[in-house]
């Protein structure tokens, strides 16, 4: 892994780009690679095998991977990271590009968040070791290869089952490398903190191989206008450490990061019933707006139960299935700072007119 990350590499030191090696293998600068690499075996004994794309660049630069599925039922981070492998011109890419689709072969195939194999999560089996358990086993493997060899981490995630979430990132914001990664992913929101442990991008980072998680929408789809987004990121962070040096760093419009525990909360459910749910994902609430109400299956009017918004902020994430018991979240609520709050209204504002002014056009065709 470089030193160093700071400034990105000079596009014009050409010919000193070097191999890319794993166990087992190389990809050699101008090349690329399809493996599918053996992280452990089945019941029978057959191989288990993660596909992973290698892109090595003829020109130096960092080595960046992009991860999705360690939830195995996790998918818009799978149409992400095929598209930059397979759908991108690299023709000009300085550095290295790992791709890992899908991590969690496990749980892709049975569609489940977690490894069948005693229901263990592999994004809390990082980094991994040798001689231990199922999971820890296969993290060590995708650690020790593909992960370690990097200087730059984008995992991708989705929220889980029932629930969605806005397209963000979550980043350790007290370390300025990953604070510069999070930054040029161009997202709108950033919750800062270092992840639980196990995770890939909390110890990655502390690896020395500064990482984010990007969140963006539900389990079990694709969702093209999240996926599209998230390319942009992509492209941005690409851009800002030079492996795409044609291309620019993109600018959101506006931006908060969450940093202090008071500025976030997940609103709970008080009531077990069926919630009628008024606002959506990315939806900004005022300050005693209804977010939702909860009802028993009769629609008792005694019985109704009126979630209000305890502060002004926006919906990073809220609940998909309609039923709660007491204590289920029903959204995740991030307050703003009052220029943000002026920034995203403005911003909401001119989509509108936008939206308007087609509306207006379409008829008169």
């Amino acid at each position: 892994m470089s030193d160093d990350i700071d400034e990105p590499p000079d596009s014009s030191d050409v010919g000193d780009a070097e191999p890319f090696t794993y166990n087992g293998g190389r990809v050699d600068p101008g090349e690329s690679a399809n493996i599918r690499y053996g992280i452990s075996e089945t019941y029978l004994g057959d191989p288990v095998r993660i596909p992973v794309t290698v892109i090595n660049g003829e020109h130096p630069g960092p080595t960046v991977f992009l991860s999705a599925a360690a939830h195995g039922d996790e998918l818009n981070g799978i149409e992400v990271v095929r598209e930059v492998a397979h759908d991108w011109d690299h023709s000009n890419l300085h550095g290295t590009l790992i791709c890992l689709p899908v991590m969690n072969v496990h749980g892709f195939l049975a569609q489940e968040r977690y490894l069948p194999i005693y229901d263990r999560d592999l994004n809390r089996s990082f980094p991994g070791r040798a001689g231990s358990t199922s999971a820890r086993r296969m993290a060590h493997q995708i650690f020790t290869n593909f992960i370690e060899p990097c200087d730059i981490g984008l995992d991708f995630h989705t929220s889980t089952r029932g629930r969605t979430n806005m397209l963000h990132v979550r980043a350790n914001m007290e370390n300025s490398k990953v604070a510069r990664v999070a930054k040029a992913f161009s997202s709108n929101v950033i919750i800062a903190g270092e992840g639980p442990s196990g995770t890939l991008r909390r110890e990655a980072t502390q690896a020395g191989i500064p990482t984010i998680t990007i969140e963006m929408g539900e389990a079990h789809r694709f969702q093209r206008q999240l996926i599209d987004r998230a390319l942009t990121g992509v492209a941005s962070v690409l851009a800002e450490f030079g492996l795409h040096p044609e291309s620019s760093v993109h600018w959101p419009g506006w931006r908060t990061i969450i940093d202090d525990d008071n500025e976030k909360t997940w609103i709970r459910a008080d009531a077990g019933g069926i919630v009628d749910m008024k606002r959506g994902r990315g939806e900004l609430v005022k300050e005693g707006e209804v977010i939702c109400v909860i009802t028993n299956p009769f629609k008792e009017e005694e019985d109704i139960v009126t979630v209000e918004a305890p502060f002004t902020g926006l919906i990073v994430g809220v609940l998909e299935n309609p039923v709660v018991y007491p204590g289920n979240p029903l959204c995740h609520l991030v307050g703003l700072s009052p220029d943000t709050l002026t920034a995203l209204e403005r911003e909401r504002t001119t989509d509108r007119s936008r939206a308007d002014r087609r509306t207006s056009e379409s008829t008169l065709d």
